[in-house]
C-alpha cells in the first residue's frame, strides 16, 4: 500500500471547510498537550511514536475501519515511517503531513477581508498552527502589512501574484510570542518599517515612529492611526482604523478574549492603561467598526473562510474581558491565574528589538507552541 503526503495548506483547508480529520500525532505527550492541530471536525489521538516501536497494534485498534488517517510528528521523518508500517497492515488512505508540526506552525492563509472604498483590497493572513493573524493593505500597485510574521516568503509570494510594491511595514506593538518579519521585509525592499516608540526604547535599529494623527497612506487607501495609544498589552500598542470600518487591534482586544499585560513583566503598572483602553478609548468608537486582531486563542473564533473578526458592538455584549464592571476584579481577571507566558517571550523580544540574532533554525524553535497572548487562552 502506498502512503499519500499532505501540505500544511491542505489541512489548512480541510479544517476551515470542516471537513473530517482524523489524525494519529506520534509526538511525545507534553508536546502534545501543549500545542496541537485542531478543528471544529478533527479527532485527534496521540500515541507517542516510541511507544509504537515495539507495538504498532494500539494504533492500528484505534483507527477506526474505513477512516482515512493523517499521521503527524514533529518534523516529519517519524510519522513516515508509522504512515507507512499502518498502510502495510492493510489500512488504506494513510497520509503525513509534509515537514511536520513545524510546517503547520509555520503556514499562512490569506483570508480577503473586504474590497476597499478606495479601490483597495484588505487580506488577513491567518497562522492557523500558531494563532497570529496579519494583514496587507493592497492599493494602486502598493502594498502595507501590518504585524508580519518572520516566513517573509510568503507575503513576497502573495506581493508578486498581486503584482503590488511594498511600502510599509508596520507593528502595532513589540511582539512577545512571535519573531516579526517587518524589519527585515521592509530592509529587503526598501520600505519603511514603523513601530511605537514607546516600545521602541531599547531596539537597536532604526525605524519611524507610529504617531497619532500620522496617517499612512497605501495608493488610494489611508491607515489611520487613530487611536495611536492604546496601551495594555505594551505600553506602546498602537490601533489602527482602515477605511472607517476596519479596527486592528492587536493584541489588546481579541474576538473572545482580551490582550494580557505581563509579558514584559509589567502587568501591575499596565492593568490600568489596559482598562482604560478597553473599557474607556475603544468604547467612544463606533460601535460598527469590525475588530481584526493580531492573534486568536481557540478553532471557534475562525469564522466563515478561516476569517477572525468580530463588530464591537457585539464584542462589548459577548466578550467576557469588555464585561468586568468591578476595576478590582478586573485587575484580578488579567493578573491572576494567567495562561503560561509563550515558549521564549524573552528571547523573542530581544531579538524584535535587535539585541540577539538567532539563525533560523533557532528562531523556529523559539516559537514552537501557541501564542498565549490572551487573559484566557489556557
Amino acid at each position: 500500500m502506498t502512503i499519500q503526503k499532505m501540505t500544511a495548506k491542505e489541512v489548512t483547508k480541510m479544517v476551515l471547510n470542516n471537513e473530517e480529520l482524523f489524525i494519529l500525532d506520534v509526538r511525545n505527550e507534553s508536546d502534545f498537550n501543549d500545542w496541537r492541530i485542531e478543528g471544529n471536525s478533527v479527532e485527534i489521538i496521540n500515541i507517542p511514536y516510541f511507544d509504537l516501536l515495539d507495538d504498532f497494534n494500539p494504533a492500528l485498534e484505534s483507527i477506526p475501519d474505513g477512516k482515512s488517517v493523517l499521521v503527524v510528528c514533529a518534523k516529519e521523518g517519524s510519522s513516515i515511517f508509522v504512515a507507512e508500517q499502518i498502510a502495510e497492515a492493510g489500512r488504506s488512505h494513510v497520509s503525513y503531513l509534509e515537514g511536520g508540526m513545524k510546517s503547520w506552525s509555520e503556514y499562512l492563509e490569506p483570508v480577503k477581508v473586504a474590497d476597499l472604498s478606495g479601490g483597495g483590497e484588505l487580506y488577513q493572513f491567518v497562522r492557523i498552527g500558531k494563532g497570529c493573524l496579519s494583514y496587507m493593505v493592497l492599493s494602486n500597485g502598493e502594498a502595507a502589512i501590518i504585524d508580519t510574521s518572520r516566513m517573509i516568503d510568503q507575503y513576497e509570494q502573495f506581493m508578486q501574484e498581486k503584482g503590488a510594491k511594498l511600502l510599509h511595514t508596520i507593528d502595532t506593538h513589540l511582539h512577545a510570542d512571535h519573531i516579526s518579519g517587518g524589519r527585515a521585509l521592509a530592509q529587503k525592499y526598501g520600505a519603511t518599517y514603523y513601530l511605537p516608540p514607546k516600545d521602541a526604547t531599547e531596539v537597536t535599529f532604526d525605524y519611524e515612529k507610529l504617531e497619532e494623527g500620522k496617517d499612512i497612506y497605501v495608493g488610494n487607501e489611508t491607515i489611520k492611526v487613530q487611536p495611536i495609544y492604546s496601551p495594555g498589552h505594551t505600553i506602546g500598542s498602537t490601533s489602527f482604523i482602515i477605511d472607517s470600518k476596519y479596527l486592528l487591534t492587536g493584541d489588546i482586544l481579541f474576538v473572545e478574549s482580551i490582550g494580557r499585560p505581563d509579558l514584559a513583566g509589567l502587568a501591575e503598572d499596565w492593568v490600568g492603561d489596559l482598562r482604560e483602553t478597553l473599557y474607556s478609548r475603544y468604547r467612544d468608537l463606533a460601535e460598527e467598526l469590525i475588530v481584526l486582531p493580531a492573534h486568536f486563542g481557540k478553532v471557534t473564533e475562525l469564522g466563515e473562510r478561516g476569517l477572525v473578526s468580530g463588530r464591537l458592538g457585539a464584542l462589548y455584549k459577548e466578550n467576557p474581558g469588555l464585561n468586568i464592571q468591578d476595576e478590582g476584579e478586573f485587575r484580578k481577571t488579567v493578573t491572576e491565574n494567567l495562561p503560561p507566558q509563550p515558549n521564549s517571550y524573552q528571547e523573542i523580544r530581544q531579538t524584535n528589538m535587535g539585541k540577539i540574532t538567532p539563525n533560523e533554525e533557532e528562531q523556529r524553535e523559539m516559537e514552537i507552541g501557541p501564542n498565549r497572548c490572551a487573559v484566557h487562552d489556557k
